[in-house]
C-alpha cells in the first residue's frame, strides 16, 4: 500500500501523485458501496498494480472538503479580484471569504491587473479587516513573488470571477501548468471559463496550487444558520457580545457594537453590507437544510 494526493480526476480515473511517481488510479467499489467519492486534494492509500497503475483503496481523513468545486485538503483560498474590467464586486469577494471561513481555510486577496488599476479602495477594504492582501500584475510580474512566499509549502485553491486572470497567474507561477487563458469580452466586460476540471499543480518551492472553474455556483443561502453568519466576518469578532441585546442581530438594533464599530470606520462598510446580505438569504432556512459548499 502506497500513500499519495489526488492531483486530478477525470471521468472516473484519479492521477496519484506519490512517493514512486504519478500514478493513474482506480477507485475499488467499495467507494460505491460507501457513497464516498474521492476528491481531487484527498490525500489516498492506493494498491500499485503489476501495469504501473493502482486502485485506491482508503481515503485518509480531510481537513475540509468543498462541493463546488469538489476539491479536498485546502490550506488557502486564494481570491484573484480586480478594479479593471471586469471589475469584481465585493459581494462576492465576501461570500467566498465566509466560504473559506467556515472550511477552516486562510483568505488571501490576490488584486490582481494593478498595472490597469490599483486598486486601492479595494486593498483598503480587505486589508483594514485583516485580510492577507496582495496586489499583483500577471502581464508584469508585479507582487508574484509575494504570492508565492504567501503559498510555499501550503495547498491552495486559486478562485474567482471569470476574466480576472487566475489563470494567467497560474500560467506565471508555473509555465509548465499550461492553463488556457480566455480573452475578456470587451463588449460584456467579463470573461469567458476557460478551466473545465479541478486540477493540482505543484510549485518547486514546495506550494500546491488549484485551478478550479470557481465557486459560482455555491448556495450562499445555505452557508450557515443565521446566528452564526457573524463568526465567517472575523473583523466582528471584536466587538460581538459587547451589544445591548444578546442576541443581537448587528442589522439595524440599538446600541450594537458592531454597527457603532462600522460607523467610526472599524469595519468596513462593503463588509458589513454583504454581512446583511448573507444573514437576509439564510434566515429562511433551517439549522437541517445547511450543507457544505
Amino acid at each position: 500500500m502506497t500513500e499519495g494526493i489526488v492531483f486530478k480526476a477525470v471521468s472516473g480515473f484519479y492521477y496519484v501523485d506519490s512517493a514512486v511517481g504519478a500514478v493513474e488510479c482506480r477507485a475499488r467499489g467499495l467507494f460505491r458501496l460507501n457513497k464516498s467519492t474521492p476528491l481531487v486534494g484527498d490525500r489516498v492509500v492506493f494498491s500499485p498494480t503489476d501495469n504501473g497503475k493502482g486502485y485506491l483503496t482508503s481515503i485518509l481523513p480531510r481537513k475540509n472538503e468543498f462541493i463546488r468545486p469538489p476539491i479536498a485538503n485546502i490550506d488557502i483560498m486564494v481570491i484573484v479580484a480586480t478594479a479593471a474590467a471586469p471589475v469584481t464586486d465585493t459581494f462576492l469577494i465576501d461570500r467566498m471569504t465566509a466560504v473559506a471561513e467556515k472550511n477552516g481555510c486562510e483568505s488571501v486577496i490576490c488584486i490582481n491587473k494593478c498595472d490597469l488599476d490599483p486598486a486601492k479602495k479595494l486593498y483598503e477594504i480587505y486589508n483594514s479587516a485583516g485580510f492577507r492582501t496582495v496586489k499583483t500584475s500577471a502581464e508584469t510580474g508585479e507582487g508574484l513573488d509575494e504570492l508565492l512566499d504567501i503559498i510555499k509549502d501550503r495547498v491552495s485553491v486559486f478562485t474567482g470571477n471569470s476574466g480576472v486572470g487566475k489563470s494567467s497567474i497560474l500560467n506565471s507561477l508555473s509555465p509548465d501548468s499550461h492553463a488556457r487563458v480566455g480573452e475578456v469580452s470587451a463588449k460584456l466586460g467579463r470573461g469567458r471559463h476557460t478551466t473545465r476540471h479541478v486540477e493540482l499543480f505543484k510549485l518547486p518551492g514546495g506550494a500546491i496550487i488549484a485551478d478550479t472553474p470557481g465557486f459560482s455556483a455555491f448556495d450562499t443561502e445555505r452557508l450557515a444558520a443565521k446566528e452564526d453568519i457573524k463568526d465567517l466576518f472575523p473583523e466582528f469578532s471584536p466587538f460581538t457580545g459587547k451589544c445591548r441585546f444578546p442576541d443581537c442581530a448587528h442589522i439595524n438594533e440599538p446600541e450594537c457594537a458592531v454597527l457603532d464599530a462600522m460607523k467610526d470606520g472599524s469595519i468596513q462598510k462593503t463588509r458589513h453590507a454583504s454581512y446583511v446580505k448573507i444573514f437576509q438569504l439564510v434566515k429562511e432556512f433551517k439549522t437541517w437544510e445547511h450543507k457544505s459548499i
